[in-house]
């Protein structure tokens, strides 16, 4: 019979196990051990380890691991770059790993990365000797199952979700307790730029369609344009509060799923308590790995599947950087890609890159071409829909210069003149004609 219960030690006990040379994988998001982190820097700063490699995917809260006191002790190689390690890796200080969400796992389970310690946080066990990974599973479930050791927090904060989050105690090494509050983020409401992207998205979104998208001021905005639409399914690789109000007025139902109808399907979830509140213990939320979530031939068993992305720059051929300002990483390939690819296999499915003409600075986010040293993510080959404050057009099957005019169409008029300057310039005076006859 397996053990139901398990003996605590300290943070500082548990890290003990870290040796110089090791790979440590973090879990994500508001789930991440910042105990354990605290104790394993400690032991940084006291001379016992070197060469250490961090991998996580995008963490809230500290990480003092890549302050410049650290270098030569540890070594960031993250698989997704949130904002508490943006300006590290920017400055050199700290590293990333380019890879699609959905095969981080893989890197663990084929041993393209080594996992010697596994830093996890859990919520406490049921009767049966089972614990939760809660709010994130994302690659930490492949990091458990390939690890030499895995220290698990064990804190009453963590929602116990269903799905692939559910691992037996007799898997984890080390137990430390701490009742530290999950970390939460609230997301400002979208301006009126953003409301209208939003309207322009929900547009498109059939009764019956299986969504996916991210969480920020542009995901908030469509799901508020929803109000009217039937049994919308949820398969992503996130998901924050703005499903809430869906779920509760009958909208989302998951009816018209394919693959795990009925269901609320995520890798990690991010938001407020009450999302928190909202998957503990909830039958109507799979928490799953991402290489599930994010597996293009899952995602296009879905019927209208819609993915929901954004970007950093698009320029006049379609290529979408989401990654990078110009040769500095600003987050990572992420799912993007994942759901894009599999959205537009998927029977009556679309894909979707939204985002306002220009930057909080007035700068336009549509380019002739993509600023030296940005990452294409989704390539020119793989773009559908393309939405602006301006409107929406379809860019799939468009030669060059038609894609050109169209998406000049839904520029900041600001811009529209040295943009058609530039379409001009590339490709010359059939461009012109294109444009005079109007032959779109």
């Amino acid at each position: 019979m397996r053990k139901k219960s398990y003996n605590a030690v300290t943070a500082e006990e548990a890290v003990k196990v870290i040796k110089s040379g090791d790979h440590i994988h973090i879990s994500s998001v508001s789930n991440v051990p910042q105990c354990l982190i605290k104790a394993m820097c400690d032991r940084g700063r006291n001379g016992e380890l070197k060469n250490v490699y961090i991998h996580h995917l995008h963490t809230e809260g500290a990480a003092p691991y890549v302050n410049p006191e650290f270098e030569g002790i540890f070594q960031h190689n993250a698989f997704f770059v949130g904002a508490n390690v943006r300006e590290s890796v920017q400055k050199g200080l700290a590293d990333y790993i380019p890879v699609f969400l959905g095969e981080t796992s893989k890197l663990y389970r084929e041993k393209y990365i080594k996992c010697n310690v596994a830093m996890i946080q859990v919520c406490p066990p049921d009767k049966f000797g089972y614990v939760s990974l809660g709010t994130s599973v994302d690659a930490t479930l492949a990091a458990i199952e390939t690890a030499e050791f895995t220290i698990a927090v064990v804190n009453k904060n963590v929602p116990r979700s269903l799905g692939d989050s559910q691992i037996h105690i007799s898997n984890i090494d080390y137990f430390v307790e701490d009742d530290s509050p999950l970390i939460t983020v609230e997301f400002a409401k979208p301006t009126e730029i953003e409301r209208t992207i939003g309207r322009y998205c929900a547009e498109l979104i059939e009764d019956g369609a299986c969504l996916q998208m991210g969480i920020g001021s542009i995901p908030n905005a469509i799901l508020s344009c929803l109000g009217n639409h039937k049994d919308i399914g949820i398969h992503t690789e996130m998901f924050s509060d703005g499903i809430l109000p869906l779920i509760k007025k009958g909208i989302i139902t998951g009816a018209k799923k394919r693959l795990d109808k009925g269901k609320i399907v995520s890798t990690f979830v991010m938001g407020s308590q009450k999302i928190y509140n909202f998957i503990d213990s909830n039958p109507q939320v799979l928490m799953k790995d991402v290489e599930y979530t994010n597996d293009p031939f899952i995602i296009a068993q879905q019927p209208k599947m819609t993915s929901i992305n954004s970007a950093i720059q698009v320029d006049l051929s379609g290529q979408v950087c989401a990654d990078s300002l110009g040769d500095k990483i600003y987050s990572g390939v992420g799912g993007q890609i994942d759901f894009v690819y599999g959205s537009t296999r998927a029977k009556g499915g679309k894909a979707i890159i939204a985002m306002p003409t220009t930057t909080r600075k007035g700068i336009s986010k549509i380019v002739p071409a993509l600023d030296l040293g940005s990452g294409a993510v989704t390539t020119r080959n793989h773009i559908h829909w393309f939405i602006t404050e301006y409107g929406a057009v379809n860019l799939y099957g468009r030669s060059l210069q038609e894609r050109a005019k169209l998406i000049i169409s839904i520029a900041n008029p600001k811009f529209q003149e040295e943009l058609e300057e530039a379409a001009f310039k590339r490709f010359g005076p059939h461009y012109h004609y294109i444009c005079k006859n109007n032959v779109i």
